[in-house]
């Protein structure tokens, strides 16, 4: 006879008609959860050093700083591109293909631009192959994992995955400083491709696609849940979805909001808190130290931000967010100095809280509004993030060579900041069906609402929250 499971993440059978015995272990979806964090950990690693690299490059090969940004920006571009294209290839082919080759692809880039000498070698290894790489392995690849592998906790854990990112900061960041101050920036580079290689390997032993693999329910759910058949045509797919979203109101305005939370996070902080810092006087371990205090306060506001997305609206949890953050934009340039000062260390530790904050809000609009296509919504979402923060590297950087100081650009971010905190505020929501099971009302929210099925190709709920 078959024995009822629990509802806290029991293991089911690779059939709904055999099931099997639990036991006591941890649900095989948290080893999963892992891997993938693991998989971010590491494309996080990547994106703070171009500013590393700033310095040595310029004084090396005399590059100017717009050319050496330019790499970083192509690469904060693609990062985002690829996002909606991997989350439907990963419907294609698996996750765990996808992921495994984008570390290759990475490793590969890490390796090339070790040998590099010209200005376009930078662009075209670190630029595209980083960047293309990288991309598989964004916050489009944390919701499609936590989509497929938990019904409970997704907030909690969309938000750990969040953090992942700035995890690889934290832990790399301070060794990858210092190296390059010791050794050059040779090693340090063609030391975190090997990095990503053996991640590679690990992610090959544990990452699976879907719980049905290896015969679990996800975790949390009352009913085993079969593998969904492969989705071919995966660009043509994301296009289609793209192309849905893009016919409504909530897409622009999640686009546009991410594309302020690119510019005033990542694009400003990864490539030119250096530089920045460097002005003031300041060495490059103690400007590293702070970005790694910022990764740190990343995780922790990713997390806490997660769990705050499981319990309360997240359209003012995001609005909350960008305007915190657009206060400490606006006491940058006053706190900034040769020295590291306590005021200075608590503005790092608030912007830090914030900073990952804007992740889980976001997805969790995303599957909200757009049901089984909101990975792929949030994908073409993230892409808007990385073309601001894309944007922002590049023109930061630019604007420093023409007026000698990043203080004008920490004003305008704040003041964009400030608008997309109003604009968070008008998106429109309405719970939906997601593979037979309800997302849940947010608790802010407010009002009862009629349930309606997402369109397959991202079309949008109609219904909207009463009072909402």
């Amino acid at each position: 006879m078959d024995r009822p499971t629990q509802d806290t993440g029991t293991r089911a059978p690779r059939s709904p008609h055999a099931p099997r015995s639990s036991g006591r272990r941890p649900h095989r979806a948290w080893t999963v959860a892992v891997a993938a964090g693991a998989a971010i950990v590491t494309a996080g690693a990547f994106t703070t050093v171009p500013g590393l690299l700033v310095a040595p490059l310029h004084e090396g090969y005399g590059w100017d700083r717009g050319r050496i940004a330019l790499a970083a920006s192509v690469n904060m571009v693609l990062f985002g591109l690829t996002a909606p294209f991997a989350a439907a290839l990963m419907d294609r082919i698996g996750i765990r293909r996808v992921v495994v080759g984008a570390l290759l692809l990475v490793t590969l880039g890490a390796l090339l631009t070790g040998m590099m000498t010209r200005p376009w070698q930078l662009v075209a290894y670190w630029g595209v192959l980083i960047g293309l790489g990288s991309g598989c392995l964004t916050m489009t690849f944390a919701a499609a994992v936590t989509r497929r592998w938990f019904r409970r906790r997704r907030g909690l854990v969309t938000g750990a995955l969040s953090s992942a990112s700035h995890l690889g900061q934290l832990v790399f960041l301070p060794l990858l400083a210092g190296a390059v101050d010791r050794h050059g920036w040779r090693p340090p580079v063609v030391t975190l491709g090997c990095v990503a290689l053996a991640v590679a390997a690990l992610v090959l032993v544990l990452l699976r696609d879907h719980p049905a693999d290896v015969g679990l329910k996800p975790y949390g759910a009352p009913e085993f849940v079969a593998r969904p058949p492969a989705v071919p045509g995966a660009a043509r797919r994301s296009l289609s979805v793209l192309g849905g979203a893009a016919r409504g109101g909530p897409f622009w305005l999640l686009a546009g909001v991410f594309v302020v939370c690119g510019a005033s996070t990542n694009g400003i902080m990864w490539s030119n808190w250096a530089p920045a810092a460097h002005d003031h006087g300041m060495r490059a371990t103690a400007a590293a130290g702070l970005l790694s205090l910022i990764g740190v306060c990343s995780a922790l506001g990713a997390v806490l931000s997660g769990w705050l997305t499981d319990r309360h609206d997240p359209r003012r949890l995001l609005a909350v967010c960008l305007a915190v953050r657009a206060l400490t934009l606006l006491a940058l340039p006053v706190l900034f100095a040769s020295a590291v000062t306590l005021p200075m260390v608590v503005l790092v530790v608030v912007y830090g809280l914030v900073d990952v904050a804007t992740v889980p809000p976001v997805i969790a609009l995303c599957e909200q509004v757009y049901g089984h296509d909101g990975p792929v919504v949030f994908g073409w979402v993230n892409a808007a993030h990385q073309l601001g923060a894309g944007a922002s590297a590049f023109l930061g950087a630019t604007a420093r060579d023409v007026f000698g100081t990043y203080d004008v650009v920490w004003t305008a971010l704040a003041v964009v900041c400030v608008g997309a905190a109003l604009l968070a505020t008008t998106v429109r929501v309405a719970p939906v069906s997601q593979d037979g099971a309800q997302i849940p009302v947010p608790c802010g929210a407010g009002g009862d609402a009629d349930q309606e099925e997402a369109g397959s190709m991202g079309k949008l709920v109609r219904k909207t929250l009463s009072g909402s």
